[in-house]
């Protein structure tokens, strides 16, 4: 776990932190590696979680359940946060610290649930599911998910606020997935939350997943012009999710 917790925050800073060292970042390559991003999520959450869902033994209609309100979960946190999480980059709405709080508020509960995914070994590979493949794909999905959000999330808040405190606000974001993490493994090992919870937290994270990979395809093509880079990139990103999830 501690190489999944300095992954996840150092990718966060990491990417972050490229909105002072590489400005012209956001212009030239930003779109693109938000859709290859998209279409690796988008891959992994067909591949490998919902399968997994479905074949764990929970109640198949309690599932598909809890991932539909996992995806309109997602779309209450893109209101607060404005839709930062799939490369929205603007000025805060409302008042400064306001718009602040809204945002880190949206932004902090999705990074924290899809940390939770990542107490997979943990949690559902605890409970004699049948799974066949690695957990490896869904943790370099989220990684490359959370690279272009924290990029979104420094643009955003470079507008408005200092260095310093667009820093501070960059590194809580880069915690929330770990601290999801350690929480759901914590709470699982004694005994707090039971398998039946694992899978109503798993299926809102997945439906998440869904809303954010689909919302990314739909808003990269607006016009519904055709673009060979971004279809190459997406074909590309999903190739790569088919080897991770089978070959590696």
């Amino acid at each position: 776990m501690e190489f999944k917790f300095l992954l996840l925050f150092l990718t966060a800073m990491i990417a972050g932190s490229l909105v002072f060292f590489a400005p012209n970042f956001r212009e030239k390559y930003f779109r693109l590696v938000l859709v290859f991003a998209g279409s690796y999520l988008f891959s992994i959450t067909v591949l490998h979680l919902l399968p997994e869902l479905f074949n764990s033994g929970f109640d198949g209609g309690e599932i598909g359940l809890f991932i539909l309100i996992g995806f309109l979960l997602q779309q209450i946190l893109e209101f607060l946060s404005s839709g930062i999480e799939h490369g929205h980059i603007h000025h805060l709405h409302g008042e400064s610290n306001s718009g602040v709080i809204t945002v880190m508020l949206g932004l902090f509960i999705h990074a924290f649930l899809e940390g939770t995914l990542l107490s997979h070994d943990t949690l559902i590979g605890a409970e004699s599911v049948a799974h066949v493949h690695g957990s490896k794909s869904v943790l370099i999905g989220i990684v490359m998910h959370k690279g272009p959000a924290a990029f979104a999330l420094a643009a955003v808040l470079s507008n408005s606020l200092s260095k310093k405190w667009t820093l501070i606000l960059l590194t809580i974001f880069a915690l929330a997935s770990p601290l999801g993490m350690f929480s759901s493994s914590f709470l699982f090992e004694n005994g707090i939350l039971q398998k039946e919870g694992i899978g109503m937290l798993y299926g809102l994270v997945v439906g998440g997943f869904l809303h954010i990979s689909t919302t990314i395809f739909f808003e990269s093509s607006p016009h519904h012009t055709f673009h060979w880079n971004k279809l190459l990139v997406s074909f590309f990103a999903a190739g790569l999710a088919i080897a991770s999830e089978y070959f590696i």
